[in-house]
């Protein structure tokens, strides 16, 4: 288990592969932990510095009581990269990681080479969603909002067909703390990245997956649309978590453009 003392918070992380390779940096999603990216990590080359943490109140990855905003979030990433002397990294976010990555990339140029933005948009839901499920989850906890959650996180198919996988991701998803999840959606509740991202100098690739009840391929598009220099793809029979779903293709397609960066004159 590795920790770092990040401003008022411990951050749990992960550093693995080359250190002296291309640096990766991956940020998780509402309600997961870096576990979520297990099955995309290995099967990226060894040659890359993989490293993986925990947003705040998620995994092992501490909180304090004061109300914080997607930028703190990118402050967390920013001071982890300072301590582990990381820059020019491929940030990959997912759903509120690629927030923060759009945060970081536009606050911290010189930490962020490269952006991934999987399954997010410069705005995620609106104000109306954000406040019912906060309301639902002060009342009577996550359990709450689980199932649909759920149904947002996979596609049907595997809803359906990976009944014992299901129950483990529910598990992570209820055992994140109220306080990080709910901390989470009041930063998003109104938060909109679209002036960072038409600002966004970086090269770019948005990800979606075809069945993502959370950030349906048509908001992630509409956010690729704003970046200059950005890539759109989608991966069929994915839900809001292609990493988990459909991990072999998502590695492949992010390992493409670890590849594509990496020729611009970027270690590999």
């Amino acid at each position: 288990m590795k920790m770092m003392r990040v401003g008022n918070v411990a951050i749990h992380y992960a550093d693995e592969g080359d250190p002296n390779g291309l640096p990766v940096v991956f940020s998780n999603s509402l309600g997961t932990d870096f576990r979520v990216w297990d099955r995309v990590v290995d099967r990226l080359p060894k040659e890359l510095r993989l490293v993986r943490y925990d947003t705040r109140g998620h995994g092992l990855s501490t909180i304090t009581d004061q109300p914080f905003a997607v930028s703190d979030l990118a402050l967390d990433a920013a001071g982890l990269m300072d301590r582990l002397k990381i820059s020019r990294a491929v940030f990959v976010g997912l759903s509120i990681g690629g927030v923060t990555a759009l945060q970081l990339a536009s606050t911290r140029p010189d930490l962020v080479s490269a952006v991934v933005l999987s399954n997010t948009a410069a705005r995620i839901g609106s104000e109306e969603m954000w406040r019912s499920r906060i309301d639902a989850i002060a009342k009577r906890g996550i359990e709450a909002v689980a199932e649909g959650v759920l149904e947002r996180w996979f596609s049907k198919s595997f809803r359906e067909n990976k009944h014992d996988e299901l129950e483990a991701w529910r598990s992570m998803l209820c055992r994140t703390t109220a306080a990080g999840y709910l901390g989470c959606c009041e930063s998003l509740r109104t938060a909109d990245f679209s002036d960072a991202a038409r600002s966004l100098l970086q090269p770019t690739l948005a990800i979606a997956g075809s069945e993502d009840g959370a950030t349906p391929p048509r908001i992630v598009e509409e956010t690729a649309s704003l970046i200059p220099n950005c890539e759109f793809r989608r991966i069929d029979g994915a839900g809001h978590l292609p990493c988990v779903e459909k991990s072999e293709e998502y590695a492949a397609l992010i390992g493409d453009f670890f590849s594509e960066v990496g020729s611009a004159g970027r270690r590999i």
